[in-house]
C-alpha cells in the first residue's frame, strides 16, 4: 500500500487508522448519513445528508435550488465524515473513558451527474439503501422530479478509516480498584414500521417485512 497523504494520518492514535478500501467501504455501506464540510466566503459550513456508496464513489442528491448543492457542484474541496458508534467505554477513571467507534474521512470534490439515466440509477441506489427493496415497489419517479433534483458523486480516492474497539485501558495502578469498568453497547437499528392514516389498514409490503 502506498504511504497515505499527511492529511489522512490522524494526529493521535494513528495506529487505529486503516486505509484498506474494504474497511472503508464496509463503514460507508452501514452508515445512512454523512456530514459534508466546506468553506464559503471564508465561513465554515457542515451539512448532514443521506448518501450511498456505489463502487468507488459516494452519491448524494438535493434540490437544484439548494445553495448547498449549487456550491458543491462547482467542484470546491470538501471533507466528508461518517461515524458509527458501537459502545461507550467505561473505565475506572473519567480520564480513561472512551468510545468504540468506526469512522471514515474523505477529501474530495463533487462531480455532477449529468445524464438522466445515471441520475435515476443514483436515486435508485440511495433509495434502496435507506429502505432496502423499496425502489421497485414505489410509484415510478417522474421526469420533472428528476429535473428538479441534482445528483453529485465524490470519488473515494483520498480516504481513511479510524477504528477503536475493545475494553477500557486503565492505568495499571487503577486495575484493582473496586470500580466497575467495561462496555455499554450502543444499538441503532430499524424498528417496526408505523403506518400513516392512509396505510393503517394495509399489510406491510414484503420488503418492509424483511427489514424487521
Amino acid at each position: 500500500m502506498a504511504t497515505p497523504k499527511s492529511h489522512l494520518v490522524p494526529s493521535r492514535s494513528a495506529k487505529r487508522a486503516n486505509y484498506e478500501p474494504e474497511t472503508i467501504h464496509s463503514i460507508l455501506d452501514e452508515a445512512l448519513y454523512c456530514t459534508i464540510s466546506y468553506s464559503y466566503e471564508n465561513k465554515p459550513f457542515s451539512i448532514p445528508t443521506a448518501f450511498v456508496r456505489y463502487e468507488d464513489k459516494i452519491y448524494i442528491h438535493g434540490s437544484v435550488g439548494s445553495h448547498f448543492i449549487r456550491e458543491l457542484e462547482k467542484g470546491i474541496p470538501v471533507c466528508i465524515t461518517v461515524t458509527l458508534m458501537d459502545a461507550l467505554v467505561v473505565a475506572k477513571s473519567a480520564f480513561n473513558h472512551s468510545v468504540n467507534y468506526r469512522s471514515v474521512v474523505i477529501f474530495a470534490q463533487a462531480e455532477k451527474v449529468e445524464s438522466v439515466e445515471d441520475k435515476i440509477e443514483a436515486f435508485k441506489w440511495l433509495t434502496d439503501k435507506i429502505v432496502p427493496g423499496s425502489w421497485d415497489y414505489l410509484r415510478p419517479i417522474k421526469e420533472n422530479e428528476v429535473r428538479k433534483t441534482t445528483a453529485l458523486a465524490f470519488k473515494i480516492d483520498e480516504a481513511s478509516a479510524k477504528i477503536r474497539s475493545g475494553m477500557p485501558v486503565d492505568d495499571e495502578e487503577d486495575e484493582a480498584l473496586p470500580i466497575w469498568s467495561g462496555l455499554i453497547p450502543l444499538q441503532n437499528g430499524r424498528m417496526a414500521p408505523l403506518p400513516d392514516k392512509f396505510s393503517e389498514h394495509m399489510p406491510l409490503p414484503a420488503h418492509l417485512v424483511g427489514s424487521l
